[in-house]
């Protein structure tokens, strides 16, 4: 992240022209209180992320080292696409994107939308960093987990960040309609049954962020269960519990208010489905 720095400036502060501050956790640090090697990369990576988000930057770069740079502002969708096409089309990447976004009923296709041209840096940033207290949360939920488990995923879609367990029994046929998606990929996901929980900024007659889960198929009486934290509810409207993102910021513990939810949600959807849980779990301690 050096910039025209020379090299007796690399020794003092003055010489990095970007500063951020990452707090450690404990797993980052060895029994003598040194960060772990590997976690540095990590930092890396986040300063990385940070920097090119605070500045509204789309850095694509390849593997031998070339690069292009398109400034994040508000523009439509279609002229911004454009811009990206181009610098992928100038670094030799010839790639097809479909022109429809997925999940969005009444969509319009990237390269003729020009009714959506907003773009907020500071919104964008602060969804950034949610999302990743929420990765490293359902990371520390997932190790609860032996049987066949997805990893912490993010779907562009319905833009949630999302982890998936799996009982290992097949489930009915998905018959449900996704828009912009087509009936076998929904068959594919959906074959066997699930736990699925994740985090959701909202839409589609959702005015918050939240975390959620549900279960497919919905065993009878899951909706009925008794889950934590307080603030947790089953929304009908949508068939999953909800839990307000802002009951988790707001917490004493937020960390330990998200695996209560994760936890509690999960169980209730194995334990009404009969899961085999002696088989698919080990000890779980989320304080640790």
């Amino acid at each position: 992240m050096l910039d025209r720095v020379t090299t007796d400036q690399i020794d003092t502060r003055d010489g990095y022209p970007y500063l951020t501050v990452i707090d450690t956790r404990w797993m980052d640090n060895d029994a003598y209180g040194h960060v772990n090697n590997v976690v540095y990369y990590s930092f890396f990576d986040t300063a990385v992320n940070r920097w090119l988000i605070e500045r509204g930057v789309l850095d694509i770069e390849t593997s031998s080292g070339q690069r292009r740079r398109i400034r994040l502002m508000p523009q439509p969708v279609c002229d911004f696409r454009a811009a990206v096409m181009k610098a992928l089309g100038d670094l030799g990447i010839d790639v097809r994107i479909t022109e429809l976004p997925c999940e969005i009923p009444g969509a319009i296709p990237f390269s003729a939308d020009r009714e959506h041209a907003s773009y907020d840096a500071d919104a964008a940033h602060r969804f950034w960093r949610a999302l990743v207290q929420a990765d490293r949360v359902f990371k520390k939920f997932r190790t609860g987990f032996i049987g066949k488990a997805s990893p912490v995923h993010f779907f562009w879609g319905s833009f949630d960040l999302a982890v998936t367990r799996f009982s290992g029994r097949p489930a009915p046929p998905f018959t449900g309609k996704v828009p912009g998606l087509s009936t076998a990929v929904m068959v594919e996901a959906y074959s066997h049954e699930v736990s699925s929980a994740g985090f959701w900024p909202g839409g589609g007659g959702l005015d918050h962020a939240s975390f959620y889960s549900y279960a497919y198929p919905a065993p009878i009486g899951f909706k009925d269960s008794a889950v934590s934290p307080k603030g947790a509810f089953f929304s009908e409207a949508l068939g999953e519990f909800l839990l307000p993102y802002d009951e988790v910021r707001n917490a004493r513990d937020p960390e330990a208010s998200l695996l209560s939810f994760l936890q509690s949600t999960y169980e209730a959807a194995a334990e009404k489905a009969h899961w085999d849980r002696a088989a698919l779990e080990k000890s779980f301690n989320p304080r640790r």
